[in-house]
């Protein structure tokens, strides 16, 4: 008898066992990746229209004071295309670096904030004069446009960022300006310049308002390297192609000292009150998105849209999450990742939770390059990728990056899948989107790094190929893949 349970019992195991096998041995997804060289020597930026055709056009267009909603569409360029002198493994190390400084800053910004009185729900206002980090690093800015800033359209180039708020721009008289590529702003020059007066609500909505003896309204953003813009805010004409926009609130800077090189200023596209999309959230129905290219396969440019057009196409949302401190930044939640088609042990909700003090989270940022994990996440979602990547050369580490490879000689090899789970949305990158090439003679490496900070960032590298799209009215961020055509 006893025989005969043993038998049944051993039948029931291996039965059991040949149910698990298919899923045990099942192979690991994996997909192709095209390798190519860093960039070639960056050209300069092309615009596809000329600045005298689209300042004669905007003449005829009416301002954005009505409720009509449009839709309008600029190119971007990245920074590296105003840097005409360095080879690409120059430029990588610049971007690398420009990537640590933003980093800090947004970490110590998230801290500084979560450790503010309750009931402050923006940065902490320690007045006008003060040095709180109220911004973000030098050079922080990776993509820009060109557009006309006042009447008649004087064209810059200007940064766009999804991690700052307040638009601004060098203004003469300068008593001291960083160099940029056009001659500077001159408001007295402009027939819709308008000063901001103190008693104005815009004022007040500054995280450290100031007021002059003018009784003109200041303004200050001081970042976490030391440098800093300030100056009077104002309004002005702010011209896209053929499309005018009036009586948008910037700052006018006059002292600006350690900020971008070659760009005019910055149009701040985050999340708080004096951001340009919440500025202009009625005549663009609380709507934009943008499409990162990959500079290495592809010589289109990106492009960022304002309006129902930024929806162009099917994409996969997830919630935006409100962090009750700080409004500049978007954040979704995170529930885990998969790497060769396998959910990822170790990685959970949990690591990614925004808490109610304003701790932690994870947010979706355009100036940051390589995507942060929290540390914990980051070695377990490493771990398995070196897993599924074994049958591939090893090379040392590089900067950062601790898990790199040797594909000298190659033209193509087959590397793990890696999706992002966010709550309502997988994202499936792309493998030029987290194997990238560091150096000419056949290094890359696995494009994610850790944080010793609570806060984890999803960087440009990783959303690069995707049409980001910021759907404010319906607080939500949708991914739409191949979405630059």
């Amino acid at each position: 008898m006893e025989r005969g349970k043993n038998a049944l019992l051993l039948l029931l195991s291996i039965f059991a066992a040949s149910l698990l096998l298919p899923a045990l041995s099942a192979p690991a997804q994996l997909q192709p990746l095209v390798l190519r060289p860093l960039p070639s020597r960056p050209a300069p930026a092309s615009w596809p229209e000329s600045e005298a055709a689209a300042s004669l056009s905007s003449e005829t267009e009416a301002e954005s004071d009505s409720a009509a909603t449009t839709s309008l569409s600029v190119e971007l360029q990245h920074v590296d295309a105003l840097s005409f002198n360095l080879t690409p493994q120059a430029l990588f190390h610049l971007r690398l670096q420009r990537d640590a400084s933003r980093v800090q800053s947004i970490s110590d910004l998230a801290v500084a904030a979560a450790a503010a009185p309750a009931g402050n729900v923006s940065r902490p206002r320690l007045g006008f004069s003060s040095s709180v980090v109220s911004g973000l690093a030098q050079g922080s800015g990776e993509y820009f446009t060109r557009l006309g800033v006042g009447t008649p359209p004087r064209y810059v180039y200007m940064v766009l960022d999804t991690g700052s708020d307040v638009v601004w721009i060098q203004c003469a008289p300068c008593r001291k300006c960083y160099s940029q590529t056009d001659p500077v702003f001159d408001p007295s020059k402009s027939t819709s310049f308008a000063a901001i007066p103190c008693s104005s609500p815009l004022c007040r909505r500054l995280d450290s308002p100031g007021c002059n003896q003018r009784r003109r309204c200041q303004y200050q953003v001081a970042y976490g390297d030391g440098s800093f813009t300030l100056g009077e805010f104002s309004s002005e004409t702010l011209t896209f192609r053929r499309t005018r926009v009036g009586r948008v609130a910037l700052g006018c800077g006059h002292d600006n000292e350690g900020l971008f090189i070659g760009a005019a200023g910055l149009l701040g596209l985050g999340r708080g009150r004096l951001s340009f999309p919440a500025q202009a959230g009625r005549r663009f129905n609380n709507k934009f998105s943008y499409c990162l290219v990959d500079r290495s396969a592809s010589s289109r440019p990106s492009s960022v849209i304002f309006g129902d057009n930024a929806l162009s196409r099917p994409a996969r949302f997830t919630k935006l999450l409100t962090n009750p401190k700080l409004d500049t930044f978007y954040y979704v939640e995170l529930l885990g990742m998969s790497v060769g088609g396998a959910r990822v042990r170790g990685i959970t909700a949990s690591l990614f939770k925004l808490d109610a003090a304003g701790n932690g989270g994870l947010i979706v940022d355009s100036g940051t390059s390589v995507t942060r994990l929290t540390r914990p996440a980051y070695n377990a979602l490493r771990d398995a990728f070196r897993a599924g990547a074994s049958g591939l050369k090893r090379a040392p580490d590089f900067s950062l990056f601790d898990t790199c490879f040797d594909l000298s000689g190659k033209t193509e090899v087959k590397v793990p899948t890696v999706v992002l789970h966010f709550r309502g949305a997988d994202v499936s990158l792309p493998a030029s989107n987290y194997l990238i090439p560091v150096d000419s003679q056949g290094t890359f490496c696995f494009a994610f790094a850790a944080t010793m900070s609570g806060l984890s960032i999803i960087g440009n590298i990783q959303q690069q190929g995707f049409r980001v799209v910021f759907d404010l009215a319906g607080s939500r961020v949708g991914f739409s893949p191949r979405g630059c055509a």
